[in-house]
C-alpha cells in the first residue's frame, strides 16, 4: 500500500542565525557531538564525536577514501606519525613561518588576530560607503602584511584607526606580536630543547617524507598519488563556530606527483572533481558551494582554490585545492641531504616532481553537511526536524520499529533488525507511538524505517516509511537487504 495521497509535507523556512543554535543542540541531545570533558567544565575548542557522530564520520572518511584509492590505480594511501622529527618542520617552514599576528586586550584578556581585526574593518568602511578610507587603510595594511618586522605597523594601524574588539567594543590593546600555531612538546625525561618535538599542525608532511618509500614499495610510476586520512593540531588564536575552528581537527588529503610542467592540466581535472565529490557523492546542495581563488599565495604555490560552502555563520573554506610546485621535496632534499629526484625509466629524465594538492577538513564537512541537511517542516498538520541526508552519509541506514513490542511481532522485528545489520547500521525502537519513533528517526537523518505489524505475522511484508516525503509502501521482508543496498548507492 501506498500513502503518498495521504500525506501532506509543508517546508519550513528558519533563518541561518537559528539554524546554527538549532543544530548545536540536535548535535549533543541526539549523540553527534559532545564538549570534550564536559563534566569538568570542557575545554575551549575541542570535542567529542558520540555514537551517532562517530557513525557519520566513518561514513564520511570511506566515502573520501574509496574516492581517492579505490577509484584510481595510482593513489596509494599511508598512516604517518603525528609525531615526526623537529627537522621536518624547519623544512616545511613551519618553525619560522607558521605564526598569525595576535594582539590582547588589556582590560579583558581577550586574544584576537591582528590582521582579521583590520580586514574587518575595512570591510565594515566598505559597507558603509567610505571606499576611499577603505582603499587607503587596504593599502597601508598590503604594504606591511607579512613582513618580517610587521608588529608595529599593525599595532599603528589598529591604535590610529581607533579599531575595537568586535565583541565587546574594548580597545585598551597590547603591542602586535607573532604567535606560533604549532603545538610543542617534549619527548623523553629530560625537558630540554634536544627533546623538542611538535604534533604536527598538517598531514602533508607526513607524506612528502615518505614520497620514495611509498614509491618503490608500490613500484608507482608519476603521476601517482599518495593520500592520508589523520589528525592534526592548531594552536588557533581565534577559535569557535562550534567544529569549524578547532585545535584537533582531522584532515583527508591527497598529493599527487606530477612531471614539472603538467601541473595546471593536472590541477584543472582535480578541480572539477573534488567539486563533483560533494554535489554527486555527499548530496550537498550545489547552489552553496562556491568556487574562492586565491590572488595571495602561500610561500609554496603557484596556483590555490577553496571550495566553500554556504554555513549559517557565512560562506568558508571546507577544501583547499593547491599547486604547490616542487618546494616541499626540494625543501626536504636540502634539509635532509636526501635526493628527492624521480627519474623516469622510460625517458631517463630526473626532476623533482611537482604536486598538486587536495585537502579537506573532516570535521569542517561534517558540519557542513549537518548545516546542510537540517530541515524543519510540517507533515500532516505536525511539526518535525529533519535531517535529509545522504542515505551514504548518515549514520543509520534504517531503523526496524515493531508495532507491538511483546510476543511475536516483537520476536519477529528483532530478528529481522539482526539480519539486516549484518550488511548495515540498524536501529531497533519499540518505545512510544509509532509516531513518535518516526519523529525520532527523522531527526537524526535515518533514511527508512520499517515497520513490523500485524500483516507481517501473516505475509511476510513490512511497511518501508520514506524520511524525506513520509510516504510508506509494503516489501516482502526477504528483499529489505536488497532493497537498502540499491538505496545506499
Amino acid at each position: 500500500m501506498n500513502n503518498s495521497d495521504q500525506t501532506r509535507v509543508q517546508n519550513v523556512s528558519l533563518p541561518p542565525d537559528k539554524v546554527m543554535h538549532k543544530l548545536v543542540s540536535l548535535a549533543k541531545r541526539r549523540g553527534f557531538i559532545f564538549p570534550s570533558s564536559e563534566i569538568y567544565g570542557g575545554l575551549s575548542s575541542c570535542f567529542d564525536y558520540g555514537p551517532l557522530g562517530s557513525e557519520m564520520k566513518k561514513n564520511i572518511k570511506e566515502l573520501w577514501w574509496n574516492s581517492m584509492t579505490r577509484r584510481h590505480a595510482n593513489i596509494v594511501g599511508i598512516d604517518a606519525s603525528i609525531m615526526m622529527n623537529p627537522t621536518v618542520w624547519e623544512a616545511s617552514g613551519h618553525v619560522a613561518s607558521f605564526n598569525d599576528p595576535m594582539i590582547d586586550d588589556r582590560t579583558t584578556k581577550r586574544r584576537y588576530r591582528a590582521d582579521h581585526l583590520i580586514e574587518n574593518h575595512i570591510e565594515k568602511l566598505r559597507r558603509d560607503g567610505k571606499t576611499d578610507h577603505a582603499e587607503a587603510v587596504q593599502s597601508a595594511y598590503e604594504a606591511v602584511a607579512g613582513a618580517p618586522d610587521s608588529n608595529r605597523a599593525l599595532y599603528d594601524l589598529i591604535t590610529g584607526e581607533a579599531i575595537k574588539a568586535p565583541d565587546t567594543g574594548s580597545g585598551d590593546w597590547t603591542e602586535v606580536r607573532q604567535f606560533n600555531l604549532m603545538f610543542q612538546c617534549n619527548m623523553g625525561a629530560v625537558a630540554d630543547t634536544s627533546g623538542i618535538v611538535y604534533l604536527r599542525p598538517e598531514t602533508a608532511q607526513g607524506i612528502f617524507v615518505n614520497f620514495h618509500n611509498v614509491r618503490e614499495a608500490s613500484r608507482m610510476k608519476v603521476p601517482f598519488g599518495i593520500a592520508q586520512i589523520g589528525k592534526a593540531f592548531r594552536n588557533e588564536i581565534v577559535k569557535g563556530n562550534f567544529i569549524f575552528r578547532m585545535v584537533e581537527f582531522e584532515q583527508m588529503e591527497m598529493q599527487y606527483f606530477v612531471k614539472p610542467g603538467s601541473q595546471i592540466e593536472a590541477f584543472e581535472a582535480w578541480r572539477e572533481e573534488r567539486f563533483n565529490w560533494y554535489v554527486t557523492e555527499l548530496g550537498i546542495t550545489q547552489e552553496k558551494l562556491h568556487w574562492y581563488k586565491h590572488d595571495k599565495l602561500a610561500h609554496y604555490a603557484d596556483l590555490a582554490y577553496d571550495i566553500k560552502f554556504e554555513f549559517p555563520f557565512g560562506t568558508e573554506e571546507i577544501e583547499g585545492i593547491h599547486s604547490r610546485t616542487d618546494f616541499d621535496l626540494s625543501q626536504h632534499q636540502q634539509y635532509s641531504g636526501k635526493n628527492m629526484e624521480y627519474i623516469d625509466q622510460t625517458t631517463n629524465e630526473r626532476y623533482i616532481p611537482y604536486v598538486v594538492e587536495t585537502s579537506s577538513g573532516c570535521d569542517r564537512l561534517f558540519l557542513a553537511l549537518l548545516s546542510d541537511a537540517y530541515n524543519e517542516d510540517v507533515v500532516d498538520g505536525e511539526p518535525r526536524v529533519m535531517l535529509k541526508l545522504s542515505p551514504k552519509v548518515a549514520p543509520v541506514k534504517a531503523a526496524v520499529l515493531p508495532l507491538v513490542k511483546k510476543g511475536e511481532m516483537g520476536e519477529k522485528a528483532e530478528l529481522f533488525r539482526s539480519e539486516l545489520s549484518t550488511a548495515f547500521m540498524v536501529q531497533y525502537d519499540d518505545a512510544a507511538s509509532i509516531g513518535k519513533r518516526y519523529r525520532r528517526q527523522d531527526e537524526i537523518g535515518t533514511p527508512f524505517c520499517f515497520t513490523v505489524d500485524h500483516q507481517t505475522l501473516e505475509d511476510q511484508t513490512v511497511t518501508v516509511r520514506y524520511r524525506d516525503s513520509a510516504t510508506q509502501e509494503r516489501i516482502d521482508m526477504s528483499r529489505a537487504k536488497e532493497f537498502l543496498a540499491t538505496k545506499i548507492v
